[in-house]
């Protein structure tokens, strides 16, 4: 069998994420429109009759001053250490920046195998989307592969150039596994996402999500109790809406998702919490899952 670690890296809303969930075949990380929806490091594993292949999908790549920020880097550098490569995704639709074009450069002084995909050729322009392609072709030691990450369009090709950077060894999952993240973590994230979904432009991105009870009930229900976590009173009654409306609606998707991962009935209850600058307490968010000590293990 071929296997291989890959690091999924780019800036925020490249497509990083939508691009995971495509080469594994499954949800594995949560999908938004915001950037900097991906906040830990995401382990999805693509799977053929001869190959496994380990993607660890990882925040998009920036600057903050918050200790959320810090781990969000420290992920992004844990990520990278003992990959056999990199995925570095670029938005097509987007003028090239030098500083990325600096940093893809650097980074492929540091791997065997440096993949470069640049994504939403459905959506670019064409002539924005051959403008990105071009200002990449000067890079030493970069392989460059244009695709949709949403419509699927050229992953095949993509799939192909990861095989043969591949080195025959044993499985590190076994096969039938699409992630390494326990199901806690993901219904952490289910809710995480459908609240960005629902609440869209009313609330700051900052909002976490404590799982305070995960127990397998011996009626063969999946009980789980979160806290929705935001900074400030005045967020509080617009995650809630009129009549407890949007937290419902995102109790309700959230509660289906999670039914489909886990194959059994799930009970959700949501509460909603306050507690100002989470983002910058190193204590609340060991609680929430953002522990910089658990990526240097």
């Amino acid at each position: 069998m071929k296997i291989g670690f890959f690091a999924i890296l780019g800036k925020p809303n490249a497509g990083k994420s939508t691009l995971l969930n495509r080469l594994v075949g499954e949800k594995v990380s949560i999908v938004s429109w915001r950037p900097q929806t991906t906040r830990n490091k995401i382990n999805g594993i693509a799977n053929g009759d001869d190959y496994q292949i380990v993607f660890v999908d990882t925040p998009g790549i920036q600057h903050g001053k918050d200790k959320l920020s810090e781990y969000m880097s420290e992920s992004v550098s844990s990520a990278t250490k003992g990959a056999d490569g990199i995925l570095y995704v670029i938005d097509g639709s987007l003028r090239p920046e030098e500083d990325e074009r600096k940093r893809i450069a650097s980074l492929s002084r540091t791997t065997s195998t440096m993949i470069v995909v640049v994504n939403k050729m459905d959506y670019a322009k064409r002539e924005r989307f051959v403008e990105v392609l071009a200002s990449l072709n000067d890079i030493p030691d970069v392989i460059i592969v244009p695709l949709s990450a949403e419509t699927g369009d050229n992953v095949d090709e993509l799939l192909k150039v990861l095989k043969e950077h591949l080195e025959e060894g044993e499985a590190y999952f076994p096969t039938d596994q699409a992630t390494d993240s326990t199901l806690r973590f993901m219904a952490s994230e289910i809710v995480r996402e459908k609240a960005l979904k629902f609440l869209q432009e009313e609330i700051p991105h900052g909002i976490g999500v404590e799982i305070v009870k995960y127990i397998s009930r011996e009626d063969g229900v999946e009980e789980i109790h979160a806290d929705i976590v935001c900074e400030k009173e005045s967020h509080k009654p617009v995650i809630i809406g009129k009549g407890g409306e949007t937290l419902k609606r995102i109790a309700t998707a959230a509660r289906k998702e999670m039914e489909d991962l886990a194959g059994c009935p799930v009970y959700l209850k949501l509460w909603v919490k306050v507690r100002p600058n989470w983002k910058g307490d190193s204590n609340l968010l060991s609680l929430l899952g953002y522990d910089v000590k658990d990526l240097k293990e």
